[in-house]
């Protein structure tokens, strides 16, 4: 197996730029790459403004986060991948674009360039059999926010093989993450017991069983959560939540994983939350204020 040095990430959102940050900080050359300039320039803030906070609490040097910072490339074009040892796709939970984006993407890099998707429910057999390497095709599922969070789950789809297994365990390794083993189940480990919680939350709130501060103080203080769900699902976004439940309701053809009309109607008026300034609470002013 050659020596991963190159990483390519498709996506500069929430997640795609919390894989490049943590990829530069552990000494990878990183291509990132978005479908537009104005993505690109705020991923690379997101970035730079998470690093300087991780300056400013001691937990990486000024030094870390210069030679970090350059060690960045950001392009609209796929052209700088044709020298990636491994590129990981962190765009929309939607399997149509997760399956264009990887067909592009195999034109793109060197034929023995691994492939990883970041995706939190999607089979990765599906999607690995778009590609023409299913065997060099893994998921790695990040934690949000991923500078921080310590965990990833690592998926191993039909097709994947042994080498493309221990490739990620060490590239996990390198990074500084604790990795877990999931089968290619609809959403894996985290998300099957996380998800469906939130749901049930969104269940509680639209049975009136309490408001979106009970509920969340409830889980708070009752179960020693850090966020309740209803807080949680914003910070997620409640469109990710959405197609998470809907992936389990089709893969598993259970009754228990349907989504509850509220988080579909909240998701129909598009407050998915934070990143709209507005879901189950309103962000818009100096605090969050509960929106039912």
């Amino acid at each position: 197996m050659g020596k991963i040095e190159t990483i390519g990430v498709i996506g500069a959102g929430q997640m795609g730029n919390g894989i490049a940050h943590v990829c530069a900080l552990a000494g990878y050359d990183v291509k990132l790459n978005d479908i537009s300039d104005e993505a690109l320039g705020k991923g690379l803030e997101t970035i730079e403004a998470n690093m300087a906070r991780q300056v400013a609490r001691n937990m990486i040097s000024p030094d870390a986060m210069t030679a970090a910072i350059k060690r960045i490339k950001a392009s609209t074009g796929l052209e700088p991948f044709n020298a990636v040892d491994l590129a990981i796709e962190a765009a929309t939970e939607k399997r149509e674009i997760k399956e264009a984006i990887f067909k592009d993407v195999c034109a793109a890099v060197p034929a023995n360039a691994f492939l990883a998707t970041n995706t939190s429910s999607i089979s990765i057999t599906r999607l690995a059999a778009t590609t023409d390497r299913p065997e060099k095709f893994i998921g790695l599922h990040f934690m949000n926010p991923v500078p921080l969070m310590k965990l990833m789950e690592v998926i191993r789809g039909l097709a994947t093989d042994q080498q493309t297994y221990e490739m990620a365990l060490g590239f996990a390794e390198r990074l500084g993450k604790t990795t877990t083993n999931a089968e290619d189940y609809p959403a894996f480990i985290v998300n099957r017991v996380l998800v469906p919680m939130i749901n049930e939350a969104v269940y509680a709130l639209y049975e009136g069983v309490g408001t979106v501060e009970s509920i969340d103080t409830a889980m708070k203080l009752g179960a020693n959560h850090p966020m309740g769900p209803l807080e949680l699902a914003d910070f997620i976004g409640l469109d990710t939540c959405l197609s998470i439940m809907q992936v389990l309701h089709d893969g598993l053809a259970d009754t228990k994983y349907r989504p509850c009309p509220l988080l579909v109607k909240y998701v129909e008026a598009g407050w998915v939350g934070r990143k709209a300034k507005r879901g189950f609470y309103d962000y818009r002013g100096d605090a969050p204020v509960p929106t039912r």
